[in-house]
């Protein structure tokens, strides 16, 4: 999935020279906790985000060790003075699992999304991760989640997949990762909209006979089964 399916288009924005006080309470009241920060023209030039401001609030940028004593200066606090200058940005192309990558390498928590000019189009957060990954869980549809350990080679999940059609077990979504504790394998992540004619104890008796089942998950609760 793409970014441009997930982001916020035409995001809120700063100017380099507005003030950070008036940004602070702008975040507070709407519940932001970045802005992009552009020119005149949408070239993005950096990224505000609500840590940055708590961090120049007060000594960092401040001298002096009373609040009230600080009052003038912070309030004459620009933006350009504490942003984070030619963030990272992507594009709308840009895949969502890559998002993931670069905000946890990065640490940060959103990236810009700008075409191909630099100009602002959108922004992409954390938050918009998580709904993202709820939405490719197949979390928001519901029904169980059964987690497979499989060798890591072609074959094995086109036939555990093959056996749940066979078994008339419709399922909304499947993931895969590498098994980190062996090496070799590699986990699959199913989730069942429809158990066929199946209860869900026939069905995970039959799933734990013919295939390697390690946890099932229901309504937020796991059974495990390869203990």
């Amino acid at each position: 999935m793409l970014v441009r399916y997930w982001m916020t288009d035409k995001p809120m924005t700063l100017g380099r020279n507005e003030n950070v006080v008036a940004a602070a309470e702008v975040m507070r009241a709407q519940h932001i906790r970045q802005f992009p920060v552009v020119e005149k023209d949408g070239t993005v030039v950096g990224i505000l985000s609500d840590r940055d401001i708590r961090d120049a609030m007060p000594s960092k940028y401040l001298p002096g060790g009373m609040a009230a004593e600080q009052g003038h200066g912070l309030a004459d606090l620009k933006v350009d003075s504490i942003m984070t200058e030619d963030p990272l940005c992507v594009s709308p192309e840009t895949a969502m699992d890559t998002v993931a990558d670069l905000l946890a390498k990065h640490k940060v928590g959103a990236l810009p999304v700008t075409d191909a000019a630099g100009k602002l189009v959108g922004i992409i957060t954390e938050v918009d991760v998580f709904r993202f990954l709820v939405s490719a869980t197949g979390l928001a549809r519901g029904g169980a989640q059964f987690a497979f350990r499989l060798e890591a080679k072609p074959g094995p999940l086109a036939s555990l997949l093959e056996d749940l059609r066979a078994q008339n077990v419709h399922f909304s979504s499947v993931l895969t990762s590498h098994d980190l504790q062996q090496a070799g394998y590699r986990h699959a992540y199913i989730r069942v909209e429809h158990m066929g004619d199946h209860s869900l104890g026939s069905l995970v008796a039959y799933l734990s006979g013919e295939h390697d089942l390690i946890y099932y998950i229901l309504d937020g609760q796991v059974t495990c089964l390869d203990d």
